[in-house]
């Protein structure tokens, strides 16, 4: 009973953020969409299914991955593709952990090649969490690590390479209902890799050491790139933060 109640807060609060940030960001003006991936997505493309038929009729919604396209297909919503759109206008997105400074972790889901792909493509980017992704430090509440993308034949390489950066518990991550590593929809393995709380106080740089590796495909540390993060709380409230730096806290909806 403690279990299912917990679980009903998270999503409550999941879907508390997601339906803000769309509220708040994507306006009748906004054509082109991009729709991230993790489990906080589904309670996005919902709100913007809500907007309307006549509001979304024109619009081209482009994924990060097998999930978010299966949303925008089961959606009835008009599917797009990054790479014959070359500009968005906001991209939502989810994400494993963010700090005080809006820097973030992504990658939980092998997702983070195309998430930062389709971010970056964004005039505006936005994350939208629940209060358990909500730190000071990136590394806090994420243990698992960076999840750092490679090509197959070089994460042995990689591998050794982490671990002299400062990463000595860094692994190569494996399927849990197949035999062998994950593979992400690139093809690729992904490793994840662990830095201590002095090393992530500057996720930039690690990130720039981490990205000079050869062999790596892209690092699941997004820095300087989100316009603001919406975190739902498990007292109803939202908890926004822009890259301002300005913290603003809307109260539970009256019910």
């Amino acid at each position: 009973m403690l279990a299912r109640t917990a679980l009903s807060v998270i999503e409550a609060s999941k879907r508390l953020a997601a339906y803000t940030a769309v509220d708040q960001h994507i306006k009748p003006e906004h054509s082109i969409i991009g729709i991230g991936s993790g489990s906080t997505v589904p309670y996005v493309v919902d709100r913007i299914v809500q907007q309307g038929l006549e509001a979304n009729k024109n619009r081209i919604f482009v994924p990060t991955g097998f999930q978010s396209k299966e949303l925008i297909l089961t959606a009835g919503l008009t599917l797009g593709d990054v790479d014959q759109i070359a500009a968005i206008d906001v991209t939502i997105d989810g994400a494993d952990e963010v700090d005080k400074d809006l820097n973030s972790i992504k990658g939980g889901g092998a997702c983070h090649l195309r998430e930062k792909v389709i971010a970056e493509a964004a005039s505006t980017f936005i994350v939208v969490a629940d209060y358990r992704k909500n730190s000071e430090f990136l590394g806090t509440n994420w243990a698992p690590g960076v999840p750092v993308e490679v090509v197959p034949f070089a994460y042995a390489k990689v591998l050794r390479d982490l671990k002299a950066l400062g990463s000595p518990n860094a692994t190569l991550r494996m399927a849990v209902k197949k035999a062998g590593p994950v593979v992400t929809d690139n093809g690729n393995f992904v490793i994840d890799a662990p830095f201590g709380r002095q090393d992530m106080l500057d996720p930039a740089t690690v990130l720039t050491k981490i990205k000079l590796l050869t062999g790596v495909v892209e690092v699941g540390l997004f820095c300087n790139i989100v316009k603001a993060a919406y975190f739902g709380n498990a007292d109803g409230s939202v908890s926004i933060r822009k890259d301002d730096g300005t913290l603003e806290t809307l109260a539970p909806p009256s019910s």
